[in-house]
């Protein structure tokens, strides 16, 4: 049972906009923090955004002020609006719960290319 889906990645120009969506099963998503972790290559995942089942965010230095964290509690999806990116945004991006110990299968993550 596939339980996180990752979509939106695509090519887009430094200074663009994209909008990255995860669909996750209810019952990892109605009662977890989640979050959003990127993975460039030859680069170790790291930690992009979280937000709590209430809404509450928080973001890595990085990406604070460009990109925003949101959440469809109706639609069992998170959301990744990624603002002004720049070319070290260039990772595959994954979404999943944000607390280690409870954190499900890694789904394929989706591509986000961005070029100079």
């Amino acid at each position: 049972q596939v339980q996180l889906v990752e979509s939106g990645g695509g090519l887009v120009q430094a200074g663009g906009s994209l909008r990255l969506s995860c669909a996750a099963s209810r019952s990892i998503f109605s009662i977890n923090t989640m979050g959003w972790y990127r993975q460039a290559p030859e680069n170790q995942r790291e930690w992009v955004a979280t937000i709590t089942t209430g809404g509450n965010t928080n973001y890595a230095d990085s990406v604070k002020g460009r990109f925003t964290i949101s959440r469809d509690n109706a639609k069992n999806t998170v959301y990744l609006q990624m603002n002004d990116v720049k070319p070290e945004d260039t990772a595959v991006y994954y979404c999943n719960v944000a607390i280690a110990s409870f954190r499900r299968p890694w789904g394929q993550g989706t591509l986000v290319i961005v070029s100079s």
